[in-house]
């Protein structure tokens, strides 16, 4: 019924559509959800250790035995500044002061470890069928082992170029990231936040100018947009800020709620959370601090200080300081099983695609 095939067959799935690898907010039981309905459930492993992952998958593997993807970041680590970290933490004092919190207590590292060696023992070790990286890809080595495992490896772009260096330097599948898209921007050949393409404007360029199969992502989540994007040469799309209302997003209460109020004018393109941009539902700390700001250390390091003050107001049931990653398309959101959701989505865009004439006979 899908007019263009190259995905389903490459990852030996039933629906083209992959769920976003979202830190925090999904684990394995969204991830196998996706997997049973057809689509490709992804784990967001940056912010997780090796045992960590390796507990995931056995979960996922224990509900399904369809192909997963596992998520990694690729950026480039930078060492804390000391000094720029004592002014973030003096820009930020007030509102410990206003929670009650001690500004000078130790916070623990904020993990986001880039993709590595011991990272790669457990791809290895797994086997997964399927390994996404975000902010390119890792050393030629690493990506070589990780291919020998037989994985198929899929990254993000969010400009032509970045697409065709990842076509040249060994990625299998594309992911076009639009401006639309929640959470961080998978730039790696730019920091250029204000020229990003938006999703439907990026997809047929990227069509036009790789030989891989392309992922839209951005900006979808309805039969609409997934029919949309393969009218524009797509041969899948990744979807994120639709499931976060899910019954197995693990968002808190209070963060559900301001998934639910937001609208097409909620979101904004931040550095203040991370230290790196990324789109989320604007909270107290962007609109105060942001959303772009000078002061945020360099990822992931603007988070650390930020951790207990996000930890002390969830207690207080608010979101002030939490990480509200979502797109644009946010209000599109739906409160039911992940499973179902997929489905859904599938079953509207080839209703849709039909009505267009897209679907192949």
């Amino acid at each position: 019924m899908w007019s263009d095939r190259r995905l389903l067959d490459l990852l030996r799935i039933e629906i083209p559509i992959v769920l976003a690898p979202m830190v925090a907010v999904q684990d394995a039981e969204m991830a196998a959800a996706v997997c049973l309905a057809g689509g490709l459930g992804s784990l967001a492993c940056a912010a997780l250790s090796v045992e960590q992952v390796r507990e995931q998958v056995a979960k996922i593997r224990a509900r399904v035995s369809a192909p997963i993807n596992l998520n990694f970041f690729c950026h480039e680590a930078v060492d804390a500044d000391p000094l720029r970290e004592a002014s973030w933490k003096r820009r930020l004092a007030p509102y410990y002061a206003e929670l009650g919190l001690d500004s000078e207590a130790p916070v623990q590292f904020a993990n986001r470890t880039p993709f590595d060696s011991k990272m790669c023992d457990l791809i290895e070790e797994l086997r997964p069928e399927v390994v996404s990286f975000h902010f390119g890809l890792p050393s030629q080595l690493l990506l070589k082992r990780v291919k020998s495992a037989g994985c198929v490896v899929m990254a993000s772009a969010t400009i032509v170029r970045e697409a065709v260096w990842l076509e040249q330097n060994g990625a299998d599948v594309i992911i076009a990231q639009g401006a639309e898209a929640g959470g961080h921007r998978g730039m790696f050949l730019t920091d250029d936040i204000f020229t990003q393409p938006g999703t439907f404007a990026l997809v047929p360029q990227v069509v036009d100018a790789v030989g891989l199969p392309v992922i839209a992502a951005g900006g979808i989540a309805d039969g609409r947009g997934i029919a949309a994007a393969f009218a524009l040469g797509a041969s899948g799309v990744q979807v994120g800020s639709a499931y976060l209302r899910c019954h197995e997003s693990k968002a808190i209460s209070a963060a559900k709620i301001a998934f639910a109020d937001a609208t097409d004018e909620s979101t904004v393109i931040t550095n203040v959370m991370t230290g790196r941009p990324a789109r989320g539902v604007f909270n107290r700390v962007m609109k105060e601090l942001g959303p772009m700001s000078g002061l945020a250390p360099p990822f992931p390091h603007s988070a650390t200080a930020l951790t207990p003050l996000k930890t002390g107001a969830e207690k207080l049931g608010k979101v002030d300081y939490t990480n509200l990653w979502a797109g644009q398309s946010i209000k599109l959101g739906r409160e039911m099983s992940a499973g179902d959701l997929t489905r859904a989505l599938a079953g509207e865009a080839v209703l849709r695609m039909n009505q267009l004439g897209a679907c192949s006979e």
